[in-house]
């Protein structure tokens, strides 16, 4: 009876040490050490305009760009009707979507984004649309698109801002980040980034 109230005692002794080491000791000390080396990325990688006196967002998250001025990037599945605020506005929100891309609803789906698409950019003709500006990512938060989709859209861009084609591009390429290490995944354009260049809220 004694050696089970010891090993008892031993195990709850264990649990606490464990609990209070892998708890709270690591993981404090994970959040200090990540805050000193990586305190941008640790704190969500925000952007901030008006020389760091309004937040803007955060680069890891995407905003719906609708306005012909603006890049726009991918499909959001973006809603108000479920969420409320403390005053009981709508919270805009997105997410990934259901529908099944072997399914009729989703074909259909994408004609209707490839014709807004072409409307949009009456100047790129029939050269094909890349399927990312069609089509929703997993998430339905990807904040970036590829550089071929940005591309597309750079003669509207240029006739809606007023700016050079050339202008454009310089600031597409400076919100474009490579593979990482140089190998994996691919270039990506952060649309954000892009549109606050294109606002004049955001530096080069």
């Amino acid at each position: 009876m004694e050696d089970k109230k010891t090993i008892l005692r031993q195990s709850v002794g264990m649990l606490l040490v464990f609990t209070i080491l892998l708890g709270g000791v690591y993981t404090l000390a994970m959040t200090g050490l990540v805050q000193v080396l990586f305190p941008r990325q640790a704190n969500g990688s925000l952007i901030y305009t008006d020389k760091g006196s309004r937040l803007a967002g955060s680069e890891y998250l995407a905003q719906p760009f609708e306005a012909k001025n603006h890049l726009w990037g991918r499909v959001m599945n973006v809603s108000g009707d479920s969420l409320r605020d403390k005053d009981g506005g709508p919270l805009l929100y997105s997410g990934p979507t259901n529908i099944s891309p072997a399914g009729e609803a989703f074909d259909q789906l994408v004609e209707e984004n490839v014709a807004k698409i072409r409307a949009a950019h009456p100047e790129m003709g029939d050269t094909p649309v890349p399927a990312d500006l069609v089509t929703s990512s997993g998430s339905g938060l990807d904040p970036e698109i590829s550089p071929a989709a940005a591309e597309y859209q750079v003669l509207r861009l240029a006739r809606e801002t007023g700016r050079s084609t050339a202008e454009i591009r310089e600031i597409i390429s400076k919100c474009t980040s490579d593979r990482f290490l140089g190998i994996f995944g691919e270039p990506a354009v952060n649309v954000l980034r892009v549109n606050l260049m294109l606002d004049g809220r955001l530096g080069r």
